[in-house]
């Protein structure tokens, strides 16, 4: 099972996610979560252990408040975005680590003028409250911006996704044949995986060569007659139809 396949068994009991939306504000014990989450503490020990061995959260002993025995307190340590793209030719699950180190380090791959909000709290150890909600409100207000660009994005993405759709359709008579053609069209730039197609597909080895041929053959076509009369140049090891394509789509998409 992969960690993305672990992550979302994970995160599909309800519970879980409670324990987890307290465990990011700050530690608990295993009885404080229970007393507010309102089950029972082996309950919520059984769910802990499981969070653990996924590396979702961390424990270790500390000692008691109050002079009794040392108690096991659980916190949150890793960081990480999960992202659920679904619709009609569209299907996208992929879990992304979040870059670490200060705001100086990160800076880089922020905008502009996120660079400066980054600079002016690198290096500080405690941020007033009324600045630091006035912060947090500027950033949740970009990452509204941010998420409202991407669902435009993969809206195009779909739309265009569906025009070919009909496509490869009225091209391809085999469902193999449309089936190699969906999975380039997948991730144009992603290596394309033959063995794991073949495997799905229960396919020899000379029928899989036989589909590819096929479609390879109907690409270069196309390529051959939109690129006709003009030299292309590039590396001897390049995978030449599939760099013609892309890099045409980069010289129209400055």
């Amino acid at each position: 099972m992969s960690a993305l396949d672990d992550a979302l068994t994970l995160l599909q009991n309800k519970v879980r996610r409670e324990i987890l939306e307290r465990l990011v504000r700050e530690p608990h014990y295993p009885l404080q979560l229970a007393k507010m989450i309102g089950v029972s503490q082996q309950a919520i020990m059984k769910h802990l252990g499981l969070l653990e061995k996924g590396n979702f959260v961390v424990s270790e002993m500390t000692p008691s408040e109050k002079g009794g025995p040392p108690k096991r307190v659980y916190a949150v340590r890793e960081s990480f975005s999960m992202r659920i793209d679904m619709g009609p030719d569209l299907f996208r699950v992929e879990q992304r680590k979040l870059p670490k180190g200060s705001p100086m380090r990160i800076s880089t791959k922020l905008p502009s003028e996120m660079s400066l909000l980054a600079e002016s709290v690198s290096g500080r150890r405690r941020i007033p409250l009324d600045e630091a909600m006035h912060h947090l409100s500027t950033l949740s207000s970009e990452l509204d911006k941010l998420d409202q660009q991407r669902d435009a994005i993969i809206a195009l993405h779909q739309h265009i996704r569906n025009r070919v759709s009909h496509t490869v359709d009225d091209e391809f008579e085999d469902y193999e044949h449309r089936r190699v053609m969906h999975d380039l069209l997948d991730e144009p730039r992603r290596r394309f995986d033959v063995a794991r197609l073949r495997e799905e597909l229960h396919l020899g080895a000379s029928q899989m060569e036989n589909i590819l041929d096929e479609v390879r053959n109907r690409l270069l076509r196309q390529i051959g007659e939109k690129q006709a009369g003009q030299i292309i140049a590039a590396p001897k090891d390049a995978n030449l139809p599939w760099w013609v394509i892309l890099n045409k789509a980069s010289k129209n998409n400055p």
